[in-house]
């Protein structure tokens, strides 16, 4: 295994020149089609490599293991992680076609291929983006950017087999604001939750929670217990008392630290 993966880092220039003619189908997840990521293994780091490989169109990426649940059987090593590259405009186009804030809680199917053409599949499986302090970032997925140019320099990825478990931050949304009572007596919508963190399964990762304010009126609260999640999700979020949001008069603001009185 260890010399393919090095004879596939050889031939990584020709696989990014001569892709496979092979059409890659469409991947149904929540609700939405997204690209399945196409990878090629590197053994080389360093600053001077990775210029290099962005001077090309590539975009360095790693991924790697979060198993958080010692008792689940994973066909994965926690400690096993894949030096990669992948290519720009492939990764620009499913940033053009997932919302940004939904990023951080959507897997995608990644496919590591061996070398220039090949049918060598060395591993393939779910992923997802993960926070970490970065340049620059789109919400939550790891997206690091030049600060002048704004090209995608690094992206960072974890196993989301399933029965993993991982911790997720997902996004919180609001509907039936256009029908809320409060809102139409000139209330204002105070969102002081924009996004909940749970540890879950990866297959019940949900790309988003949304929270219904249709019925609420002025002085109306939502809080964590009034949201229904996949039952296996458990919740990291503290202070469960703080609301995620609430229905306040214009001239009564909140901001999140008094939300909860």
């Amino acid at each position: 295994m260890a010399n393919r993966w090095r004879s596939a880092g050889g031939n990584l220039r020709a696989v990014l020149q001569h892709p496979s003619s092979q059409q890659q189908a469409p991947f149904q997840s929540f609700s939405a089609l997204y690209h399945t990521i196409q990878a090629i293994p590197r053994e080389c780091t360093g600053n001077r490599v990775s210029v290099k490989d962005r001077a090309q169109g590539r975009i360095p990426a790693v991924v790697f293991s979060q198993e958080l649940n010692p008792s689940t059987t994973t066909v994965r090593s926690v400690s096993k992680k894949h030096l990669l590259t992948t290519e720009r405009k492939q990764i620009q186009a499913i940033l053009k076609s997932v919302e940004l804030p939904f990023f951080c809680s959507t897997r995608f199917p990644l496919q590591i291929r061996a070398g220039s053409g090949s049918s060598d599949l060395l591993e393939s499986g779910n992923v997802l983006p993960i926070k970490a302090i970065t340049h620059f970032f789109i919400h939550a997925f790891l997206i690091h950017r030049d600060e002048e140019s704004g090209k995608i320099l690094n992206l960072v990825f974890v196993w989301a087999d399933e029965g993993s478990q991982l911790k997720v931050d997902v996004p919180v949304v609001f509907k039936g604001e256009d029908v809320c009572p409060g809102l139409k007596k000139g209330g204002h919508l105070n969102k002081i939750r924009t996004s909940l963190k749970y540890l879950c399964p990866a297959e019940h990762i949900p790309p988003k929670i949304e929270v219904d304010v249709s019925k609420l009126d002025i002085g109306d609260r939502v809080f964590i217990p009034d949201v229904e999640v996949h039952p296996s999700m458990k919740l990291l979020s503290k202070n469960e008392t703080m609301p995620i949001c609430k229905i306040v008069a214009a001239t009564k603001l909140e901001n999140p630290e008094s939300a909860g009185v």
